[in-house]
Parts: structure tokens; sequence; C-alpha cells
């Protein structure tokens, strides 16, 4: 048996990590811890939208929510301003945990800066690995939560949301969209945003 190599080491780490979420959630018959089974999707869809990316990417798509239960939502104010701090602070969180797993599998300290910096944004629209990663998270959201949000708020609602989401899209991920399968409703939702996206 050959040695795993550090980029499964890292997923290793990684996906114990996850396990620990005691957030649950159903998928193909069987039951997953939920940041564990969002992490797989990530890899799944890295792999489908942009085939041999480099290896950073990948470590950053598999830990991009990693321990994310740790710090729930409701830990901050229930508004917008509430809302960016946490996710502000999650990016950080990520980052330290990815920090101190991939050290511990030994990678050098410029791939580990690379991770960092991803999870942690920088340069988004500028940088294109940034890009792709965000990407990639949009299209994971698409596929396998959009419809659970819109099950829970105004067609309006949701609307906007999708325009905000198709803003921080590259055009060929928008077009990815066009190969997922989504139901009727979702469909018209993400043609409604398409169409307001458009008016000058």
């Amino acid at each position: 048996m050959t040695e795993k190599s550090k980029l499964e080491k890292a997923f290793g780490y990684f996906d114990a990590y996850n396990s620990r979420d005691p957030n649950t959630e159903g998928w193909n018959g069987k039951t997953y811890p939920k940041e564990l089974l969002y992490a797989m999707r990530m890899t799944d869809h890295l792999e489908s939208f942009a085939q041999g990316s480099a290896e950073h990417i990948k470590l950053a798509a598999r830990s991009q929510h990693i321990g994310r239960w740790e710090i729930p939502r409701n830990s901050y104010p229930m508004d917008k301003k509430g809302y960016l701090q946490w996710r502000n602070t999650l990016k950080f969180h990520h980052a330290k945990i990815a920090d101190e797993f991939l050290v511990m599998v030994g990678y050098d300290d410029d791939t580990i800066q690379k991770v960092k910096a991803l999870l942690l944004k920088k340069d988004l629209n500028r940088n294109p690995e940034t890009q792709l990663l965000e990407d990639i998270i949009c299209l994971v959201f698409v596929e396998f939560y959009l419809a659970e949000f819109a099950d829970r708020h105004e067609d309006d609602k949701v609307i906007d949301i999708l325009r905000k989401t198709m803003k921080k899209m590259s055009a060929n991920a928008i077009e990815a969209v066009g190969h997922i399968t989504l139901s009727s409703k979702i469909s018209a939702l993400i043609g409604k945003a398409a169409a307001e996206q458009e008016v000058p």
C-alpha cells in the first residue's frame, strides 16, 4: 500500500473535523454531518467545473466551511450588520483551522498562505483563483441549498439573493447553472433574477 499523499492526509483531517458537526443532512438515503457533506460537494463541483485545479485550490474548497457550526449565526445580531460580522469571523475561523492541519501534514508556507488567502476571499474579482472558489461556492449553493432557501423566503427575497449571487459569479459559472437539474420554480426564479440583471 502506498503512503497517502499530503492532499489525502489533509482531506482526512478536514473530514474528521467536519464529522463532528452535530447538524445532519440526508442525501441519497444516507445521513451525513452537514459540513462534511458540504465539503464533499465542494470537491465534486471543483472537479467537474475545473478539473486539474492546483492543489491549494482543492484544499481551500475542501475546508471552505470547516468548523462552521462552532460559530452559530445567532451569536451575532440578527440584522445585516450582524450577518456581515458573522461571515467575516467565520472566514478567519476556517482559515485558522485549515492552517493548523496543513502544518501538521507538512505543507510549505507558500501553499498554506495561498489556501488561507482563498478562504479569506482576498482579491475577489481580481484573483482568478479566488473567483474560481467563489464560483464553486455559488454552484454548490444553487444545486443543493437554493431550493430550501426558497421554501423559507418570499420570491422577491430569493430573486434579490440570486441577483447578488450572479454578480459574484463568472460567465462560465453562470453558464454551468444551465446544466444543473432544478425544479421549475427555481428555474423561473433564476430566470427572473437574470432578466433583472440585464436591465440597465
